[in-house]
């Protein structure tokens, strides 16, 4: 608890002179530690270094300045604290593995480190059960740890478009447990019956029919929209298959789920299928 206090204290004077030389010694002072348990402190808290905090606050904002003005990249750059635009372009598509020009075309969501986290009662999604169909898709498979870079990487790129032929298409995100490897797969395309136009590179994913629940993602915004995303599979994987499952009438495989959302409806809010089964009961005459 008074380290949760310091740290706040930290992150308002870090956020009140963003665009300053930022002195760790400093920091560590007003946090009251030793610069080593601070910065000790410090990671174990945010998963970061104070320095690499600053770097994606500084870049978080110029993706507001991005999309929503028309100054130069160049400037934009300045303003936010890098002395030239190659620089801001590295630290960018360091950050978003996409580069500033190809972000301010698309406008799309990025998975963006905001000052004040935006808190969504999540305790209060009900998901519907519904039953579906087994369905095909024509999809990439991801080259990303994090999908949200991936992700990033299909909208600018204009792939939705791409495999469609031009029109636009509600994309799937794929998440597939690879049983054999004992790791998990991520892919992102469209069904394959609207997949009409260059297929290069791509796979077809059988998606098995059956029950799911379907989950639909808090309200947000442009700028908190992956961050929603991202809280709600949480809330998934946590509370929701840790308490619910167990006292429901289903059980979880874990094998495949998915998410979808149409990028040019710019509504901000996406449907999450989780696979479950029913459980097998095994009634027996005595």
């Amino acid at each position: 608890m008074k380290y949760a206090e310091s740290l706040e204290r930290v992150l308002e004077y870090i956020e009140d002179n963003l665009y300053e030389d930022i002195d760790l010694d400093h920091l560590a002072s007003a946090a009251g530690y030793s610069k080593y348990h601070f910065l000790r402190l410090f990671k174990e808290s945010l998963d970061m270094t104070p320095l690499e905090y600053v770097r994606r606050r500084r870049i978080t904002e110029s993706a507001r300045d991005l999309a929503d003005s028309d100054e130069f990249i160049s400037q934009i750059g300045f303003k936010h604290g890098f002395n030239s635009k190659e620089n801001f372009t590295r630290a960018f598509q360091s950050e978003h593995h996409i580069r500033p020009s190809d972000y301010r075309m698309a406008d799309n969501s990025l998975k963006l480190l905001h000052r004040n986290k935006v808190h969504k009662d999540m305790a209060a999604l009900v998901p519907g059960i519904v039953t579906l169909e087994p369905f095909c898709a024509i999809v990439y498979k991801s080259d990303e740890e994090d999908p949200p870079l991936f992700w990033n990487k299909y909208n600018c790129g204009g792939f939705s478009r791409k495999l469609s032929g031009g029109e636009a298409q509600t994309d799937y995100g794929f998440s597939v447990w690879d049983f054999e490897r004992n790791r998990l797969d991520y892919y992102i395309g469209i069904l394959t019956e609207h997949a009409l136009g260059d297929l290069s590179g791509t796979v077809q994913l059988r998606v098995e029919g059956g029950l799911y629940a379907v989950f639909d993602t808090p309200g947000a915004d442009k700028y908190t929209f992956v961050n929603t995303i991202r809280s709600t599979w949480d809330h998934i994987m946590g509370a929701w298959l840790q308490e619910w499952i167990p006292q429901s009438a289903y059980t979880y495989p874990g094998d495949c789920d998915f998410e979808t959302y149409r990028e040019d409806s710019r509504e901000y809010s996406e449907q999450i299928f989780i696979h479950i089964k029913e459980l097998q009961t095994n009634n027996s005459s005595v």
